[in-house]
């Protein structure tokens, strides 16, 4: 197999590269004992020996191979996974670049809904259903599949790097759920409709369309109580009054879920959801804040306070709002009310008043068509104003510092 130029002392084979095939030599480590002698091999002359190991290197030679011209797989619809695995065979060294191989599926997968890829234990390929397959639109796949190896094959190799084969797929029918079209469903419904007021129908549809099937409908989610749907063709109704100020409600949008059922063998079923935008009615009267206003007893001081109004309504069935005093009878000659803004007025007091507490009805009325009015009662005390100190306990009132009644938007000045 091997031999020695005399002349340059180079070790060569004595068969071409192409024929030396590394998996078919006894060993793959060869060790040659190599003696030299001087005065041209005279036999009075000297000679020396060396060692050479030679190792034979493991080259691309072999292309993997599938052991099947086809393999088949059955599938049902809806699952992922693996399907089957692809053998193959490859005669070079395991867990090199020559036999470790790579899959390509380079026919049949249109919509990519399958994938492959190797087991690097066996170097098998491991066929997956990446998109679940829909028996209703293609109950049979057939795909081609390529393997070559990581590293190309040897140049001096005649045959072919790669090995084609054909899997064929069948798809088994299952029973699906039904599908809400759309979904969600969304509409849009003022938020004081009657009771019994028709929201919407919801459709369903059955992708089984190879089987004759009825759907039924029925309630899953409806936080406030206030919807009900009828199971046979799926209209929802109200059975209680919308309310868009509703804690259920967030950014006027209520959400409720429905299930659609049908009768197949075992029975599917479907979640759809229903999104209510609801249009704002003027439905809440606003009502003012605080509810408590303080003042010093000397009238030669500026005594004013800050009064705000708030209502669970949008504009424009809120602000703007108008403050006025309540009847009383002369009231109007103790206090007045400006209006600041649009959502705040000034509460002034004209003349002194003896510390006590008093009740001063203030009436706000928002801008919705039709307004709202509503009248708060809110609790004045006259308190003991001295060196920037207020005591209102001679008010029988709990004591509140200035800094509490700044936080509250009363401004308030005492000398």
């Amino acid at each position: 197999m091997f031999y020695i130029d005399p002349e340059k002392g180079d070790i060569v084979t004595v068969v071409p590269p192409s024929i030396l095939d590394r998996e078919l030599l006894e060993a793959v480590k060869y060790e040659l004992i190599v003696q030299a002698k001087d005065m041209t091999g005279s036999d009075v002359g000297l000679t020396g020996t060396a060692t050479a190991t030679i190792i034979i290197d493991d080259k691309n030679d072999h292309a993997p191979v599938f052991t099947k011209s086809m393999f088949q797989a059955r599938v049902n619809e809806g699952f992922t996974g693996i399907i089957v695995n692809l053998t193959v065979e490859d005669n070079d060294d395991p867990a090199t670049g020559a036999w470790r191989t790579v899959y390509t599926i380079i026919n049949g997968n249109p919509d990519m809904n399958f994938k492959i890829e190797t087991n690097p234990q066996n170097n098998d390929g491991m066929l997956f259903v990446d998109k679940s397959l829909d028996y209703e639109r293609s109950a049979f796949h057939t795909l081609l599949i390529k393997v070559e190896n990581e590293e190309p094959i040897m140049p001096e190799i005649s045959y072919g790097s790669s090995s084609t084969t054909t899997v064929q797929v069948t798809v088994l029918d299952a029973n699906e759920p039904p599908v809400f079209i759309p979904d969600p469903t969304i509409v849009v419904k003022p938020e004081n409709i009657p009771i019994g007021s028709v929201v919407v129908t919801l459709n369903a549809s059955d992708q089984d369309i190879l089987q004759k099937q009825t759907i039924k409908f029925a309630q899953f989610q409806d936080p406030a109580g206030w919807l009900t749907i009828n199971p046979a063709d799926g209209t929802v109704t109200t059975r209680a009054s919308l309310d868009r100020e509703s804690p259920y409600v967030h950014d006027s949008q209520y959400t409720a879920l429905f299930l659609a059922t049908d009768n197949g063998v075992p029975v599917a079923t479907g979640t759809g959801t229903l999104i209510i935008t609801m249009l704002d009615v003027n439905d809440n009267p606003p009502s003012v804040f605080p509810t408590t206003a303080k003042f010093c007893e000397d009238s030669k001081d500026l005594n004013v306070a800050i009064l705000g109004a708030t209502d669970k309504d949008l504009h424009p069935n809120a602000d703007p709002f108008k403050f006025q005093l309540g009847k009383q009878p002369g009231i109007e000659k103790t206090w007045k009310v400006t209006q600041v803004n649009s959502t705040h007025a000034q509460l002034r007091l004209l003349h002194t008043l003896k510390r006590a507490n008093y009740i001063l009805p203030i009436v706000v009325t928002d801008g919705g068509k039709p307004p709202l009015t509503n009248s708060t009662d809110v609790l004045v005390q006259i308190c003991s104003c001295k060196k920037n100190k207020m005591d209102c306990s001679t008010a029988n009132s709990l004591h509140i510092s200035i800094t509490l009644l700044l936080a509250s938007i009363i401004t308030l000045f005492c000398l």
